[in-house]
Protein backbone atom coordinates (compact mmCIF):
# COMPACT_ATOMS: atom_id res chain seq x y z
CA UNK A 1 0.00 0.00 0.00
CA UNK A 2 1.56 3.28 -1.11
CA UNK A 3 -0.63 5.82 0.75
CA UNK A 4 -3.15 5.85 3.59
CA UNK A 5 -6.66 5.75 2.13
CA UNK A 6 -9.96 6.11 3.94
CA UNK A 7 -13.49 5.33 2.84
CA UNK A 8 -16.05 7.82 4.10
CA UNK A 9 -19.66 6.62 3.99
CA UNK A 10 -22.38 9.20 4.58
CA UNK A 11 -26.02 8.21 4.98
CA UNK A 12 -28.43 11.13 5.05
CA UNK A 13 -31.61 12.73 3.76
CA UNK A 14 -32.05 12.62 -0.03
CA UNK A 15 -33.03 16.28 -0.23
CA UNK A 16 -29.63 17.29 1.20
CA UNK A 17 -27.58 15.44 -1.43
CA UNK A 18 -27.09 18.18 -4.04
CA UNK A 19 -25.72 20.75 -1.60
CA UNK A 20 -23.50 18.04 -0.06
CA UNK A 21 -22.16 17.08 -3.49
CA UNK A 22 -21.34 20.69 -4.36
CA UNK A 23 -19.53 21.30 -1.07
CA UNK A 24 -17.52 18.07 -1.32
CA UNK A 25 -16.40 19.00 -4.83
CA UNK A 26 -15.51 22.49 -3.56
CA UNK A 27 -13.11 21.03 -0.97
CA UNK A 28 -11.44 18.80 -3.56
CA UNK A 29 -13.34 15.50 -3.59
CA UNK A 30 -13.04 14.20 -7.16
CA UNK A 31 -15.37 11.22 -7.11
CA UNK A 32 -18.12 9.49 -5.19
CA UNK A 33 -20.57 6.64 -5.44
CA UNK A 34 -24.18 7.48 -4.60
CA UNK A 35 -26.91 4.97 -3.84
CA UNK A 36 -30.56 5.49 -2.95
CA UNK A 37 -31.20 3.41 0.17
CA UNK A 38 -33.94 2.79 2.72
CA UNK A 39 -33.58 2.08 6.40
CA UNK A 40 -34.16 3.19 9.94
CA UNK A 41 -32.16 4.19 12.96
CA UNK A 42 -33.20 5.51 16.35
CA UNK A 43 -36.54 6.71 14.98
CA UNK A 44 -37.43 3.16 13.77
CA UNK A 45 -38.59 4.38 10.39
CA UNK A 46 -41.05 7.09 9.60
CA UNK A 47 -44.61 7.52 10.72
CA UNK A 48 -47.41 7.78 8.16
CA UNK A 49 -51.17 7.89 8.40
CA UNK A 50 -52.62 4.99 6.43
CA UNK A 51 -56.39 4.51 6.31
CA UNK A 52 -56.77 6.90 9.26
CA UNK A 53 -54.32 5.00 11.46
CA UNK A 54 -50.82 6.10 12.47
CA UNK A 55 -48.32 3.54 11.20
CA UNK A 56 -44.69 3.47 12.30
CA UNK A 57 -41.95 1.36 10.82
CA UNK A 58 -42.06 2.43 7.20
CA UNK A 59 -38.45 2.63 6.07
CA UNK A 60 -37.08 6.13 5.59
CA UNK A 61 -35.68 6.96 2.16
CA UNK A 62 -32.04 8.05 2.39
CA UNK A 63 -29.00 8.49 0.19
CA UNK A 64 -25.66 6.77 0.79
CA UNK A 65 -22.56 8.61 -0.43
CA UNK A 66 -19.28 6.67 -0.53
CA UNK A 67 -15.97 8.47 -1.01
CA UNK A 68 -12.40 7.14 -0.88
CA UNK A 69 -9.98 9.89 0.09
CA UNK A 70 -6.21 10.08 0.29
CA UNK A 71 -5.41 13.69 -0.64
CA UNK A 72 -8.29 15.60 0.98
CA UNK A 73 -8.01 15.24 4.78
CA UNK A 74 -10.65 12.90 6.18
CA UNK A 75 -11.49 15.35 8.98
CA UNK A 76 -12.18 18.05 6.37
CA UNK A 77 -14.62 15.72 4.58
CA UNK A 78 -16.36 14.89 7.87
CA UNK A 79 -16.61 18.55 8.95
CA UNK A 80 -17.93 19.55 5.52
CA UNK A 81 -20.63 16.86 5.68
CA UNK A 82 -21.59 17.70 9.26
CA UNK A 83 -21.93 21.40 8.44
CA UNK A 84 -24.05 20.79 5.34
CA UNK A 85 -26.28 18.05 6.73
CA UNK A 86 -27.02 19.27 10.25
CA UNK A 87 -30.64 20.20 10.97
CA UNK A 88 -30.73 19.14 14.62
CA UNK A 89 -33.54 16.69 13.94
CA UNK A 90 -33.66 12.91 14.06
CA UNK A 91 -32.75 11.57 10.64
CA UNK A 92 -29.81 13.88 9.85
CA UNK A 93 -27.80 10.72 9.24
CA UNK A 94 -24.49 9.08 10.06
CA UNK A 95 -20.90 9.25 8.85
CA UNK A 96 -18.73 6.12 8.92
CA UNK A 97 -15.02 5.82 8.12
CA UNK A 98 -12.97 2.74 7.38
CA UNK A 99 -9.43 2.03 6.28
CA UNK A 100 -8.93 0.99 2.66
CA UNK A 101 -6.09 -1.46 2.07
CA UNK A 102 -6.05 -1.51 -1.70
CA UNK A 103 -7.59 0.20 -4.74
CA UNK A 104 -7.13 -1.20 -8.25
CA UNK A 105 -8.19 0.62 -11.39
CA UNK A 106 -9.34 -2.24 -13.59
CA UNK A 107 -8.71 -0.51 -16.93
CA UNK A 108 -5.03 0.33 -16.29
CA UNK A 109 -3.98 -1.81 -13.35
CA UNK A 110 -2.98 1.32 -11.40
CA UNK A 111 -2.91 0.88 -7.65
CA UNK A 112 -3.92 2.87 -4.61
CA UNK A 113 -3.55 6.67 -4.89
CA UNK A 114 -2.81 6.50 -8.62
CA UNK A 115 -6.00 4.49 -9.16
CA UNK A 116 -8.04 7.24 -7.49
CA UNK A 117 -6.76 10.16 -9.56
CA UNK A 118 -8.09 11.06 -13.00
Amino acid sequence: MSDFMTKVTIITRREKFEVLRKELVRIGVTGMTVTKVEGFGAQHGIQKVIEGMNRRGILAQKVKVEIVVCTVPVEQVIECAKNVLYTGNIGDGKIFTSKIDRVVRIRTGELDKEALSD
